[in-house]
């Protein structure tokens, strides 16, 4: 009997004593290796700050394309960094209109998708980007005034006034044709370009336990 007992009080011992352990630190083993962390929840409509680190071009990229950007600084939550800068987000091109003539202007819109931080890769809901060429209106009022404005005085020194009335209709005819035949700007952004996306869903992280 005594050999028993005193087996039974060693495992009673050593039980107590790996749980003095743990409770003294109040910690597992695994979190004194540095390999404990939390959850942190960041809300829907936190800003991201991005640069692009692929192109994307309106006459270039097709649906389905990828595209890639980085965090150009930390999301923080109440003053602890949770995302840091550098975070790699991918997602693809949605849509995409090349330059048209006259009234169509160049758009590319794309949507990130994924986020990788600290190794772990992380699904995202994101707002769509749908950069737009700038429009060409003016020039192009500008371009049909100056064909008008030539015809017109070439057929004055033709044939007078109805000479005149004339050639700015032939004028304007061909300041139109210019304009027709040369198609609007393109949507290029190369790599480094910044960009601004919002989170449309909560996004849960887990983040080192400090």
């Amino acid at each position: 009997m005594k050999p028993l007992l005193l087996l039974t009080l060693g495992a009673a011992l050593a039980v107590s004593a790996c749980g003095a352990r743990t409770n003294a630190t109040g910690t597992s083993p695994s979190a004194e290796n540095g390999t404990a962390s939390r959850t942190v929840t960041i809300p829907a409509g936190t800003t991201l700050p991005l640069a692009l680190s692929s192109a994307v071009a309106s006459d270039t990229s097709a649906v389905e394309d990828p595209v890639t950007a980085e965090l150009t600084r930390a999301i923080t939550i109440d003053g602890r960094d949770v995302l840091p800068a550098g975070a790699r987000l991918t997602g693809n091109v949605t849509q995409v209109d090349g330059a048209g003539r006259v009234t169509g202007r160049a758009m590319i819109a794309f949507r990130f998708t994924s986020l990788r931080a600290d190794g772990t890769r992380y699904d995202v809901q994101t707002e769509p980007l749908s950069p737009l060429a700038p429009a060409t209106k003016g020039e192009d009022a500008t371009k049909i005034g100056i064909g008008a404005g030539a015809g017109a005085i070439i057929g004055g020194i033709l044939g007078g006034k109805d000479g005149a009335a004339k050639g700015a209709i032939v004028g304007g005819g061909a300041g139109t044709g210019v304009v027709l035949a040369t198609k609007g700007e393109e949507v290029r952004l190369g790599p480094g370009a910044d960009v601004t996306t919002y989170l449309t869903a909560p996004l849960t992280v887990r983040v080192p336990r400090n």
